[in-house]
């Protein structure tokens, strides 16, 4: 059912319901200029992610914050926010009421930076309040919730990933686990800048970003950092490894970008890997950049990156490298005329070929087999498997070859697409099953027209609304040996860490699957993830083996699970 709940990621969230403060609040915010412009450059490290002054996104638009709650409040709620809601704050208890998640601690700003974050916010007057023109928008978009199946699965710690930065509340940030083809090696990412090999069980440093290239930067957090890697299936003869990082705005010239007028916030770099020696314990080699992208904002960079694993060698898609590439938040800062276009890199599933050269840049191939690959149209990019994506988080294949996308919803609908060649799913006129208006209020969804067929949208064979959960957790069909989880697909909601699977006979093109929920248990005692973690936001992602056993990552704690069974 839909109810709304934001993460809240930075303080300024509970902002927009206080009450207005007197002049005194003003008169104790700078309106120095180098002050504000220290203030601007700390937002967008620290907030821009979640917030921005137009749009709600992650979190609410933060227009006019100033007038609304005390200097002191403001700077009280980022140091410890958890403080704030402990001592019965009126404001800080309903917002938590509201909203069932604290946002993390700044505690690394010191007064100086705080101050001048609130300058910075009080240059943004109040926005003029949206409205819903139209007066037909949906509430509830899904009113049937999910219902808790019988299933519990066993888990079993196999490892525990070393603290990335103990001065944050997420530990580590871990995203992704996946295997070295033609070997049973596990390898773990964490987006601030490292993969780990386990052996025997224990976390070895495997690949140091920020060493190998000194512009990375894994700020404001979120999806910024070390995004992904892709062992070549041949990787044990041709030592070739792929990755996918964040840089600063201008660290480079982009291959995809977009005009003058409009803020590179940074660059999603894809870079491929000669390993000197596919076999040992420790990554050196030399890399070179196949391409980069200018991204409007933090959010939603390339996430995700993978090879067709069970391809053959024969088959069309042995050794074609596929990218989900997010929006970078274009839509909701008025910028939806860079996605949901053949012509713009924004929100779609890229297929190249990183071994061929005939791309623009020289650098990769176009695989003749992409489905735009024969435009006469010299402004469509080639690139493009499929479009109109918000954030294609998660790709992965079933047992039977078809591409499954996880993509991350705006305000309403999380979605699992089964892509065809060409798909478009839509952002940002759709949300999910829903229609939305890329140029008003993006949090209003609406039904669809009577002639939506002429739009030849690609839906999704599964969805939720943000009554169930805020951001989707792509994740695998089970193919391993647990009889119980075979025939599923196992997913899930990255912050509240909910455990959902559709079954595989029900993934049907344009059919919706039944969605179900599932517990866990470790040491026979059935728990949430919040309870495993110890943290109100889970941060789930899953990964899968050789085997196709599948893992449960939570990044609070940096805690790898296995699961071992299940009973139904």
């Amino acid at each position: 059912m839909r109810k709304r709940i934001f993460v809240i990621v930075i303080p300024i969230l509970i902002l927009l319901y206080g009450v207005a403060c007197n002049e005194n609040n003003k008169e104790s915010i700078s309106n120095d200029p180098a002050v504000i412009a220290k203030g601007e450059a700390l937002f967008n490290q620290q907030c821009s992610g979640c917030h921005n002054f137009r749009q709600d996104a992650i979190g609410p638009q933060l227009s006019g914050i100033t007038a609304m709650q005390s200097p002191h409040w403001i700077t009280s709620f980022i140091k410890n926010p958890q403080e704030v809601i402990n001592s019965k704050d009126k404001y800080a208890v309903e917002l938590y009421q509201k909203y069932k998640v604290v946002m993390p601690s700044f505690t690394a700003l010191n007064n100086e930076e705080l101050s001048e974050i609130v300058a910075f916010l009080n240059t943004h007057q109040a926005a003029e309040k949206q409205t819903d023109d139209e007066g037909n928008s949906l509430s509830d978009p899904i009113k049937d919730t999910i219902p808790t199946s019988s299933l519990v699965v066993q888990l079993k710690q196999i490892a525990q990933i070393p603290p990335s930065d103990t001065s944050k509340q997420l530990l580590t940030r871990i995203t992704k686990l996946d295997f070295k083809p033609g070997t049973k090696d596990l390898f773990i990412l964490d987006l601030r800048g490292k993969i780990y090999k386990l052996q025997n069980g224990k976390p070895e440093v495997y690949m140091d970003m920020a060493k190998l290239r000194p512009a990375f930067i894994n700020q404001p957090g979120l999806a910024t950092g070390f995004g992904s890697f892709a062992f070549h299936p041949g990787f044990a003869k041709n030592g070739l490894l792929y990755t996918t990082h964040s840089e600063a705005s201008g660290t480079a010239r982009a291959d995809f970008g977009y005009a003058d007028s409009i803020k590179v916030t940074l660059q999603w770099v894809l870079t491929e890997w000669k390993v000197d020696n596919p076999q040992a314990p420790v990554f050196s080699g030399k890399g070179r950049e196949l391409l980069r992208i200018n991204m409007v904002s933090p959010i939603h960079g390339v996430q995700d990156i993978r090879f067709h694993i069970q391809a053959k060698p024969s088959d069309e898609d042995y050794g074609l490298l596929y990218l989900g590439v997010g929006e970078g938040g274009a839509a909701e800062n008025g910028y939806a005329f860079l996605e949901h276009s053949k012509e713009k890199v924004w929100g779609t599933v890229l297929r190249i070929n990183p071994l061929s050269s005939n791309s623009k840049n020289g650098k990769y191939g176009i695989p003749a087999s992409n489905p735009f690959a024969n435009s006469k149209d010299t402004n469509v990019l080639k690139e493009i498997y499929a479009y109109g994506f918000r954030n294609p988080h998660r790709l992965t294949w079933t047992k039977d070859g078809q591409l499954l996308v996880g993509n991350v919803g705006h305000g309403n609908i999380e979605s699992l697409y089964l892509i065809a060649k060409g798909a478009d799913c839509g952002w940002p006129i759709r949300e999910g099953s829903f229609v939305v208006n890329p140029y008003g209020n993006l949090n209003k969804v609406y039904a669809l027209p009577t002639n939506d067929t002429a739009y030849h949208i690609t839906y999704p064979v599964a969805e939720y609304d943000h009554g169930e959960g805020k951001a989707i957790s792509g994740g695998f069909e089970y193919t391993g040996a647990i009889p119980a989880l075979q025939g599923k697909y196992l997913f899930g909601d990255i912050p509240t860490g909910r455990l959902f699977y559709v079954n595989m006979k029900d993934i049907q093109p344009g059919k919706e699957a039944p969605v179900k929920a599932w517990s866990v248990s470790l040491n026979g005692k059935v728990q949430t993830l919040r309870q495993l973690c110890g943290n109100n936001r889970v941060d789930l992602h899953f990964g899968k083996d050789a085997s196709g056993e599948m893992y449960i990552l939570t990044k609070p704690d940096g805690k790898v699970y296995k699961l071992v069974g299940a009973r139904e």
